[in-house]
């Protein structure tokens, strides 16, 4: 009975430390988004705002948020990896 309480009590710890983990890489994600301030702001259709940019600017911005989800997304991977050697 005991094994099995332990088990139950590492799978619900192990998704809390999970989701934690998940919520503050999200979250310093989103306060490197609110520092980048410089940035032109984009519409909902991916489109600058600032009337006058032109193609190659729109293009560099796209690559650039493109390249940022690709680098959390690595992050993420990582993580995970690493919780996956290190496990209890």
């Amino acid at each position: 009975m005991n094994q099995i309480i332990n088990m139950v009590t590492r799978l619900v710890m192990r998704k809390l430390l999970n989701k934690g983990i998940n919520a503050g890489f999200d979250r310093a994600a989103q306060v490197r988004t609110r520092k980048n301030a410089d940035q032109p702001q984009i519409d909902d259709y991916e489109n600058p705002v600032q009337p006058g940019a032109t193609q190659q600017q729109i293009r560099a911005d796209r690559r650039a948020r493109r390249q940022g989800k690709q680098q959390a997304g690595q992050a993420k991977r990582a993580m995970k990896a690493i919780r996956r050697v290190n496990k209890f």
